[in-house]
């Protein structure tokens, strides 16, 4: 039933996924929960994520939950076909391969839901979008999910907008050990981790500019600076223009910021936000990167119409020749640099995220007959419990409230 590259390869995804476990304590404490409790038994489980080995844990741990579990990769080039395979040795439904045609995207979407699921997990809102748009009756069992990132949620929430979302979805993105850690310190480091191994240039001395200051933007922005680099960020929100700039980074629009750099990494969610205003003013050598979910910030139509070549010049890296001479290059095809050229958050970061998810789909499992559909946010108890795991799992004690503080909190008098 799987369809997957080779399975002659799952030996190293194996290796992988144990690494990777090993440094996901709080996901372990979660799945010994999970192999006792059983809260998924006998329910189908869509999940459509990067696939590599630490979304490979996730997948696990539902499954130790009693569920039958259907997986496929969220981007074409995100997808490690050996920790594929290994899922599949794990008794896991793998609809996945690296590389795949936009054709094969999608089929591999609608087998993943052809499965009848009970609950799902997405990353950027395809599943939902196509169980919306085009296999409704595909949507009749299902209780409701969870979502990702931030792409995802605001498909989510024009959907609800136009009263048109099916079923209940956790927007996990939006919960704080999700933005302040995943997206601030994994996006940060793994964005450039990509980057670095795939172009092998020095950061340190160069300018980067950073196109967007939410909380990606500011781990890449800060990252940036931690490695040397002069940054400049870019931003069409004025309230975080001037966080940005009470951070220490330069601001600016970026036609200003086009001449001046080095590095170029999109994290806004949004589409052309470098396009044909901005590639003409950049210097000869200017690397293009993208860190949203989708491959639309960089708008790569211009950037072909205003090239006279077009040509790989190593591994993840396009070289655009511009008429007059000046060569642009474009990572990953301007697929998220940090998953599709690079492995993707680091793993500790992950388990939180991915704790957020387990105990977020036990919940709306638990309570999709009394929400609704709507988007929820992650209950404050499992985002301070999530918390709690971790500091436990790093040896580290914090105060509690006295029974005198609580009642002075919950007074008007002083």
């Amino acid at each position: 039933m799987s369809i997957v590259r080779d399975m002659a390869l799952a030996k190293d995804g194996h290796r992988k996924i144990a690494w990777a476990a090993a440094h996901m304590p709080v996901l372990s404490r979660i799945r010994e929960e999970f192999e006792r409790t059983k809260p998924f038994a006998g329910l189908n489980v869509a999940i459509c994520l990067h696939l590599e080995a630490k979304t490979a844990y996730l997948a696990k741990v539902i499954h130790a939950g009693g569920a039958n579990v259907a997986i496929t990769g969220s981007n074409p080039l995100s997808t490690q076909d050996d920790v594929a395979a290994a899922l599949v040795e794990d008794g896991i439904t793998v609809y996945a391969k690296y590389n795949l045609t936009a054709d094969e995207y999608k089929d591999f979407l609608i087998k993943t839901l052809e499965t009848e699921p009970d609950l799902i997990i997405d990353d950027g809102g395809d599943l939902v979008a196509i169980l919306h748009a085009e296999r409704p009756d595909l949507a009749k069992k299902i209780r409701g999910g969870c979502e990702e990132t931030t792409t995802g949620i605001i498909r989510l929430r024009a959907l609800e907008k136009e009263g048109k979302l099916r079923f209940p979805m956790v927007a996990v993105n939006d919960a704080y050990c999700k933005h302040l850690f995943d997206n601030r310190y994994g996006t940060g480091q793994s964005v450039w981790d990509g980057i670095m191994r795939t172009t092998n240039l020095v950061v340190a001395g160069k300018t980067a500019v950073v196109v967007g200051y939410g909380w990606c933007g500011k781990g890449v922005a800060m990252r940036a600076k931690g490695l040397g680099a002069r940054v400049i960020v870019t931003e069409v929100d004025p309230i975080k223009a001037i966080e940005a700039y009470m951070d220490g980074f330069e601001v600016m629009a970026l036609e200003e910021a086009a001449p001046l750099g080095d590095f170029f990494v999109t994290v806004t969610g949004n589409a052309s936000c470098i396009d044909a205003r901005h590639f003409p003013k950049m210097k000869d050598g200017a690397i293009l990167a993208n860190a949203g979910h989708f491959d639309v910030e960089i708008n790569k139509n211009d950037l072909r119409k205003l090239s006279r070549s077009v040509r790989e010049v190593r591994k993840n890296i396009t070289e655009y020749t511009l008429e007059d001479g000046r060569r642009l290059y474009l990572l990953a095809d301007g697929r998220l640099v940090n998953l599709a050229a690079g492995d993707g958050h680091p793993a500790e970061i992950m388990d939180m995220t991915f704790a957020l998810q387990a105990l977020s789909l036990q919940y709306i499992n638990e309570h999709h007959g009394e929400v609704g559909p709507r988007v929820l946010e992650v209950p404050y108890a499992i985002d301070q419990q999530v918390a709690r795991y971790m500091l436990e799992a790093l040896g580290i004690r914090i105060d509690e409230l006295t029974d005198a503080q609580k009642r002075y909190l919950e007074s008007w008098k002083v």
